[in-house]
C-alpha cells in the first residue's frame, strides 16, 4: 500500500542545493518530518515524484482584486504621459465595484493560477476594506474573510496585512472620494490583525501594512508601531516606487522615503519594503543595518513604468543581510519563474551586461554562482522573511510545500541536473508545474487543480459583471 507521506525525489533542491535521491517524509501536522538525500532505492510504499523537485516559493505581495484587470489597461486614453498615476485612477474605477462575493471569485481564480504558477503562500496587502460609499460591512472584515475562503477553496497558504490607509497624500487630511473603501487608521489595522489570527484557520495568518508614507500620518505610523510592540509577524509598506512620491516625500519631510524610515527608527527584521524602487546606496545600506527586507515585483513594476531598482546594491549590502523576496503585486504574471527572469533582463537591459546578478557584490577570489541559483536561494529565504515563517524549504520542521517540474517539458530535456534550475529560469516559457504540494496535501497533481473548472467558470461570470458595458465605461476601457 503506498503511504501519502512518503515521498521519494530523484533530484530535489535541499538548503545546500540539488541532491539526488532524496526521501522526504511528511509529519502529521503538515510539516516536514525528516528530509534524507541519497536513498538508493525508493521504499515499496513510497510516492515517487516524476520530475524534479523545489521547495514552494512565498508571493511576498499581492493585490487580488486587481486579477481582474490584468491585461485590461494596455491602451491609451489619448494621452502621451500615460504612467503609473493614471494608470491608478483607471484601477480605482474597478476597486470601487467589487463585492466580496465577487472578490473570492476572483481570488480564488488567482490563487489557483499562482499556485500553477510555483507559489505555496501569498502576502495579500488588503487595502480592499469597505462598501461603495465607504461604510462597513455587518462585519467590518467580510472582504478579508473573503480572500481566506478563496485561500481554502485553492489551498495556498495565506498572509492577510491589513492596511493602514487613511488620506490621499502629504500633507492632505483625507482620502479622495474614489479612496474611501480603503480608509482604516491604526486601531483598526491592528484589530484586524489579531481577528484573523485568533480564527486559527489552517494556513492563515495575519500581519500588518502600511499604504505609503504619503497614505499614513506620522502619528498614526507610530501608533501602529506602539501597538504591534512584541508582534512577531511582518509589517509591509509601499515605499519610493515613483519618482514624484521620492519628490512629494523631500518637499514634505525633507528626507527621502527610505531614509525617512531609518531614521524615524522605525525599521528592523519584521519591516518589508516593498519595490524600494528608487534608493541611494546610503538607503540600502540603513535598511541592511536595521535588518528589513525587499519586496520586489519586477514585472509590475516594468508593466506600471516604475523603474528599476539598484539590485547589485541590494544583492551587495552588508553581505547579504537584505532579505530579498519577490511579489506577483498587481498580478499581470503570476509565475515566480518569470519574476526572476525579469527581475535579471531589466538589469541586462539598464546595464548592457549580462549575469548581472550572479556577480553583483562578489569579492576577489569569491567564486560565483549561477544567476538562477543566487536569486532563487535570496528570494527563497527573503520570502519566508516576507510571511514570517520561521522555516521555509524542504528541511525537517518547516510545512511540507513541494513544486514537481514535468520532466517531459522541453525545457529541461538533455539538460544536467546541475544546470536544471538554470533552464528552469531561463529557457522560457515552460510548463506550469506538474504537482504542486501545500502543507502536506497536492492541491495540483498531474497539471490539474480540483476545482479550477468551476472556480474559473465563477471567475469568467464576474468578469462579464464587471466588464458590461457600463463597467468598462466605469474602468476607462475600450
Amino acid at each position: 500500500m503506498t503511504d501519502p507521506n512518503l515521498l521519494w525525489a530523484p533530484h530535489a533542491w535541499l538548503p545546500d542545493g540539488w541532491q539526488t535521491q532524496v526521501l522526504l517524509r511528511i509529519g502529521t501536522d503538515g510539516r516536514w518530518a525528516h528530509v534524507a538525500a541519497g536513498v538508493a532505492r525508493p521504499p515499496e510504499e513510497c510516492t515517487v515524484l516524476q520530475g524534479p523537485a523545489l521547495p514552494g516559493l512565498v508571493d511576498g505581495h499581492s493585490h487580488a482584486f486587481q486579477r481582474a484587470f490584468a491585461g485590461l489597461a494596455e491602451r491609451g486614453e489619448g494621452q502621451d504621459d500615460d504612467d503609473f498615476w493614471s494608470w491608478r485612477d483607471r484601477m480605482y474605477r474597478v476597486a470601487h465595484r467589487i463585492t466580496p462575493e465577487q472578490l473570492r471569485a476572483i481570488a480564488s481564480q488567482l490563487y489557483i493560477e499562482l499556485l500553477r504558477g510555483g507559489y505555496t503562500h501569498v502576502c495579500e496587502f488588503h487595502y480592499l476594506q469597505h462598501r461603495e460609499d465607504g461604510a462597513p460591512y455587518d462585519d467590518p472584515l467580510g472582504l478579508s474573510w473573503a480572500l481566506a475562503d478563496a485561500a481554502e477553496d485553492a489551498g495556498i497558504g495565506l498572509t492577510v496585512l491589513p492596511v493602514l490607509y487613511e488620506r490621499a497624500g502629504f500633507g492632505q487630511a483625507a482620502l479622495r472620494v474614489e479612496q474611501r473603501r480603503f480608509a482604516m487608521g491604526a486601531d483598526a489595522v491592528w484589530a484586524a490583525c489579531e481577528r484573523v489570527n485568533a480564527a486559527r484557520r489552517p494556513n492563515l495568518d495575519a500581519g500588518l501594512a502600511i499604504h505609503s508614507l504619503r497614505a499614513a500620518a506620522v502619528r498614526s505610523i507610530h501608533r501602529l508601531r506602539g501597538l504591534a510592540q512584541g508582534f512577531g509577524g511582518p509589517i509591509h509598506i509601499h515605499v519610493a516606487e515613483q519618482l514624484k512620491e521620492v519628490d512629494d516625500c523631500l518637499q514634505a519631510t525633507g528626507m527621502r522615503p527610505v531614509e525617512w524610515l531609518a531614521r524615524e527608527r522605525l525599521l528592523d527584521a519584521r519591516w518589508q519594503l516593498v519595490h524600494a524602487t528608487h534608493v541611494t546606496p546610503g538607503e540600502i545600506d540603513a535598511v541592511a543595518r536595521a535588518g528589513a527586507g525587499v519586496v520586489l515585483c519586477p514585472t509590475t513594476e516594468a508593466n506600471l513604468g516604475d523603474g528599476l531598482t539598484d539590485l547589485p546594491g541590494w544583492l551587495a549590502a552588508r553581505q547579504g543581510a537584505v532579505a530579498l523576496s519577490i511579489g506577483s503585486d498587481s498580478n499581470v504574471t503570476r509565475d515566480w519563474r518569470e519574476e526572476l527572469r525579469w527581475l535579471e533582463y531589466g538589469q541586462r537591459l539598464g546595464l548592457r551586461r549580462r549575469n548581472v546578478a550572479a556577480g553583483a557584490g562578489a569579492g576577489p577570489g569569491t567564486p560565483v554562482m549561477a544567476t538562477a541559483q543566487r536569486l532563487w536561494q535570496r528570494t527563497l529565504a527573503g520570502g519566508a522573511a516576507a510571511a514570517a515563517q520561521p522555516l521555509w524549504g524542504l528541511q525537517a520542521g518547516a510545512r511540507a510545500d513541494l513544486l514537481v517540474a514535468d520532466a517531459g517539458d522541453a525545457s529541461l530535456l538533455g539538460i544536467p541536473t546541475t544546470h536544471l534550475l538554470d533552464a528552469l529560469v531561463f529557457a522560457s516559457p515552460g510548463l506550469p508545474w506538474r504537482d504542486v504540494m501545500v502543507a502536506g496535501r497536492f492541491v495540483v497533481a498531474g497539471h490539474e487543480h480540483a476545482a479550477q473548472a468551476p472556480v474559473a467558470a465563477r471567475f469568467e461570470s464576474v468578469m462579464a459583471e464587471l466588464w458590461s458595458a457600463r463597467g468598462a465605461v466605469l474602468a476607462g476601457g475600450g
